[in-house]
């Protein structure tokens, strides 16, 4: 694994990158490089000092190298090409994570929650159907766990960051759901907490809540052992998906997310079910 690999996902602080800590040390060095990919290029649509242009020219050349060696390509490239190789990956469902960060560069609203659910497949599902091979999953019935685990997490995502993303002018809710419980952008853009907010943000929280029943009920019995890492962001993401809940979704005025402790306490308990499980 390259020096880049490793502290690309040190300096994360990601829970993803937290969830390795469950998987042996083979199989932890290449889910840290499939997660240097993801972060590389998430980061190059964030990257404030590139135009759109360059933006897309870095993200076409990824698409290259992910076929072939490429000029003046990252060191990171040759290691997502051997993994590939190694676990038998279709570079077209890395083209699928390359196509999701895509959109961001010229989508900033999405009129139905089916035009949102393309963008969470390829950011966040289609990341989990890359992580279950790497995982050592088995039944097929893991795709199906990981492309709904990947839409609860997106989902979960979206309600944490609205404020955020509302300062890069993105906004993820779908503009039907904004318009079934009459809160208006411009309601949006002024901070409006109002019952109206509430009433939509906990519509939300039912539709990823519905992926996480979805992703629990399509988990296969024989490879909870081989999904223990994806287990632990499941319970991560719940746990702060439940706690914005409690809380009616103050996201205009905090920040939601888990102690140190408390996310040290779900990955031992994650754990412990894996070790029972082995026995």
């Amino acid at each position: 694994m390259s020096a880049e690999a490793a502290e690309i996902t040190r300096a994360s602080k990601s829970n993803l990158a937290l969830a390795f800590v469950a998987l042996d040390r083979e199989r932890r060095r290449d889910i840290t490089v499939f997660y240097a990919f993801c972060r590389v290029i998430d980061d190059v649509v964030d990257a404030s000092q590139l135009d759109v242009d360059l933006k897309q020219k870095q993200l076409d050349l990824w698409r290259a190298a992910l076929r072939s060696p490429q000029p003046n390509e990252s060191e990171l490239a040759p290691e997502i090409r051997r993994l590939i190789d190694k676990y038998h990956l279709a570079p077209e469902m890395l083209d699928e994570i390359i196509a999701g960060v895509e959109m961001d560069l010229r989508i900033s609203r999405y009129a139905t929650f089916e035009d949102l659910r393309l963008y969470c497949y390829r950011v966040a599902s289609a990341v989990g159907l890359v992580s279950i091979e790497i995982f050592g999953c088995r039944d097929p019935r893991g795709k199906e766990y990981a492309i709904n685990l990947g839409l609860a997490l997106q989902m979960t995502n979206i309600i944490r960051d609205v404020a955020r993303d509302l300062r890069q002018n993105r906004i993820y809710l779908p503009q039907e759901d904004l318009a079934r419980f009459n809160y208006s952008e411009r309601d949006l853009q002024d901070r409006q907490y109002d019952s109206r907010f509430i009433a939509l943000m906990e519509f939300e929280a039912e539709r990823a809540e519905n992926f996480f029943a979805q992703a629990r009920e399509a988990l296969p019995a024989q490879d909870r052992q081989s999904l223990v890492a994806a287990e632990i962001m499941r319970s991560v993401y719940d746990a702060i998906l439940q706690r914005m809940k409690r809380d009616r979704f103050r996201l205009f005025e905090k920040e939601y997310r888990l102690s140190k402790l408390e996310k040290v306490s779900r990955i031992a308990a994650e754990l412990f079910k894996f070790y029972l499980n082995r026995r």
